[in-house]
């Protein structure tokens, strides 16, 4: 499908922006993977002769939307802690910030590159947005906490942990 030329207004109500964790360590099986959903953001996409690709997200906004994996399963009151960990010890409840510095548009797929900002420091991401016959525009790009000073969570002393990448994942219908 070609992404049609326009200037598309992106959120909540008509796209998901989610995060994906892995784990790592000698306790590795206890955890869970997580997905992690945005609940605040906005973004927008210019599709043209100057195609760019800009968003903003509330640090305070990541709720967990499920775990996979463990010992046994992601309750309520665990969803809870990890999003108050999140906002008091991972983002702080700051804003994270993309604005593209270069994005190139095929018929069906948008190179993108730009600078990520979190947590006061900045640094390059690239990703590929593709579209699809149904109007679905999804993309994805890895992250590196590390990058960003983010030292990855740890619990039992370090033999588990989140994996230092993390998955940032988008799913928009356009039009």
């Amino acid at each position: 499908m070609s992404i049609a030329p326009g200037t598309y207004t992106l959120g909540p109500d008509n796209a998901e922006l989610l995060v994906r964790t892995g784990r790592t360590g000698a306790a590795a099986k206890a955890g869970h993977d997580l997905v992690i959903e945005v609940t605040s953001w906005s973004g927008r996409l210019e599709v043209g002769e100057h195609t760019q690709v800009e968003l903003t997200a509330d640090g305070a906004s990541l709720s967990v939307r499920e775990g996979k994996g463990g010992i046994q399963s992601l309750g309520e009151d665990d969803k809870r802690g990890i999003r108050e960990t999140i906002d008091s010890e991972v983002l702080k409840q700051t804003a994270i910030t993309f604005r593209s510095t270069s994005a190139q548009a095929s018929d069906a797929a948008i190179e993108v590159q730009g600078e990520l900002e979190l947590l006061g420091r900045r640094a390059p991401v690239r990703f590929t947005l593709t579209g699809d016959e149904n109007g679905v525009l999804t993309g994805s790009a890895g992250i590196r906490q590390t990058d960003w000073g983010i030292k990855p969570y740890s619990t039992l002393f370090g033999t588990l942990k989140v994996a230092d990448e993390v998955e940032v994942t988008f799913t928009a219908k356009l039009g």
